[in-house]
């Protein structure tokens, strides 16, 4: 089994539901950033992490859709380094 162990500036954990998201982002020292309850929609998710580009890691939770989140996060990081 292979373990994601790679360490990041910024991580970001969002609740996604069809509608709405929760977010939260801490540093690497685990101070909390941002806590926000937002629209969940590609335009707010991008300009809510555009500071915290580019040494961000996001894990989304979520039963069905994670994939529309993989994909908007890989079309956005192009160009950049991406690991999904």
């Amino acid at each position: 089994m292979r373990f994601y162990t790679t360490t990041h500036q910024y991580y970001c954990g969002i609740n996604l539901h069809a509608s709405v998201m929760y977010l939260c982002i801490i540093n690497s020292d685990g101070e909390i950033i941002l806590h926000r309850n937002m629209k969940a929609d590609p335009e707010s998710l991008l300009k809510t992490i555009a500071p915290y580009k580019p040494d961000i890691l996001i894990g989304v939770e979520c039963i069905f859709i994670w994939y529309r989140m993989s994909d908007l996060c890989a079309e956005d990081a192009e160009g950049e380094e991406f690991t999904p």
